[in-house]
């Protein structure tokens, strides 16, 4: 047993020391995630289906476009089935400065209201019944959270950093999240969060994973919340990058009027 306890150590000191070698803290590595090439403009179709515990289903249909400003990121997407929810939009404006809020507006045609979303809501509350929170559908600041590099591991074959994320802002819904991060293609594989009670809470997977248009691109992801049940899986098809956008179809009068 003390050998068995010995080579585990050594194991876990030479990861360490692999790491610590190539000079890469945690920080560094979520700044390498959020700078991988990825366009300046992008496209997608999405499938959102929510399963719940007991198996049954609700597909959703999803149209994305998304923006580069500098550091800052805006997206806008429009539900496009079913009738219950088509022409429900939601436009966001993702800041890179951690300090400033980002800004948020769910579009409800059948009450034609926009819903200005709240930060503390977007931390905590569900997008459409997902397993997503709307802070889960933004693109993150690196330094909203603090990172620290915990391990190398290989997954599926792949050589991934393990990174720890705790958030600075105690209002977030979760007290922590470890990030699988492939080394050759900067894309995360997987990413587990921590409820208040440092119990797991939701787990991410991310797969089908390959180049379009000579960016890595995920093709299929799927929140659990391990404690309900409740699933969610997104398909995201037709990608495209560097597709010509008009800058006015991130606002808010286009958010209203719809495709």
């Amino acid at each position: 047993m003390k050998t068995r306890h010995f080579i585990l150590s050594l194991i876990a000191l030479m990861t360490m020391s692999v790491a610590q070698a190539a000079g890469l803290t945690g920080r560094d590595i979520m700044q390498k995630v959020k700078n991988r090439a990825d366009g300046d403009t992008r496209y997608a179709t999405v499938e959102m289906t929510l399963i719940q515990k007991s198996g049954h289903k609700r597909v959703r249909k999803i149209e994305s476009w998304a923006m580069d400003e500098g550091k800052d990121t805006k997206k806008i997407m429009f539900f496009t089935y079913p009738g219950d929810v088509k022409g429900t939009g939601f436009l966001t404006w993702d800041y890179d400065n951690p300090g400033k809020t980002d800004d948020k507006w769910l579009y409800l045609p059948a009450m034609k209201k926009t819903r200005r979303i709240s930060g503390k809501s977007s931390k905590t509350d569900y997008f459409m019944g997902s397993d997503f929170t709307y802070d889960d559908m933004s693109t993150r600041s690196v330094d909203e959270e603090t990172h620290t590099l915990l391990r190398e591991e290989v997954v599926s074959g792949h050589k991934c950093w393990v990174v720890q994320s705790v958030p600075k802002d105690k209002g977030e819904i979760y007290s922590k999240r470890i990030t699988w991060i492939r080394q050759d293609c900067l894309m995360a594989i997987k990413a587990d969060y921590y409820d208040k009670l440092n119990k797991l809470h939701r787990s991410l997977t991310i797969s089908n994973i390959d180049k379009v248009q000579g960016f890595w691109t995920m093709h299929l992801m799927q929140m659990e919340n391990v404690q309900t049940g409740h699933k969610t899986i997104i398909k995201m098809d037709n990608q495209r990058f560097n597709v010509k956008i008009a800058p006015n179809l991130f606002t808010v009068s286009k958010l209203e009027k719809g495709l």
